[in-house]
């Protein structure tokens, strides 16, 4: 997959898929909108001391990176487990800034959390534990009992097969009732498939550049 780094507007970086036509991240953001789709409005939602936590779609790692961010600062618990079909080379993530725009996260965690082995748990912190899966979403294997899902996958324009009935059963098998699953879309399409798969579902504001997003609880 050819990736290209791209500077979005509020300073941090994303990369671009020239195949897709599709940024990894909002152009008028990556940071913020990583901050409010899936910490604000997933991880702020949930009052536990420890989390299980899963990621559709590693990508860049900037959602792990804030999520560890938090659990660090918040003192929880969390054990995360990304699924990623297409994983970053190191000269891709070596170049990514978010350390750079983020307090309090020393310089290299972004790469420790890339270059851990995948397919097995990994403590990067007393607080943070990454499980990596190299997997297509619709083959996925990841256990049951997870609390709060970020789906991050690439558009439903772009790819509609990844938000799919099947990948949503999928994760609803491998969730907790009451488990929160977060994305940045709002369409109708996905409001109904995870309806459909046992979700109720809430529209909540969006980002910078979106005015509404998707909170789905597991039933």
């Amino acid at each position: 997959m050819e990736r290209s780094l791209r500077l979005t507007e509020d300073g941090s970086h994303t990369l671009y898929v020239d195949k897709l036509d599709e940024p990894y991240h909002s152009t008028h953001g990556a940071l913020q909108e990583s901050m409010h789709v899936f910490i604000k409005q997933g991880l702020h939602t949930i009052s536990k001391p420890a989390l299980r936590i899963l990621e559709i779609g590693f990508g860049t790692g900037l959602n792990a990176l804030l999520t560890m961010w938090f659990a660090n600062q918040a003192n929880l618990k969390v054990h995360y487990h990304a699924v990623e079909k297409y994983p970053l080379n190191r000269a891709e993530y070596s170049q990514l800034n978010f350390e750079q725009c983020l307090d309090d996260i020393p310089d290299g965690f972004l790469n420790l959390m890339h270059d851990a082995e995948w397919e097995t748990p990994v403590q990067l912190s007393d607080r943070f534990t990454l499980f990596k899966e190299e997997s297509d979403f619709r083959s996925m294997n990841p256990p049951g009992n997870f609390d709060l899902v970020y789906f991050d996958a690439f558009s439903p324009d772009k790819q509609p097969a990844l938000w799919s009935a099947d990948v949503f059963s999928i994760i609803r098998k491998s969730t907790r009732p009451g488990a929160i699953l977060v994305t940045y879309s709002s369409k109708g399409v996905v409001r109904r498939t995870l309806i459909s798969c046992g979700f109720n579902i809430e529209k909540v504001p969006g980002p910078p550049g979106k005015w509404e997003m998707i909170r789905a609880t597991r039933i």
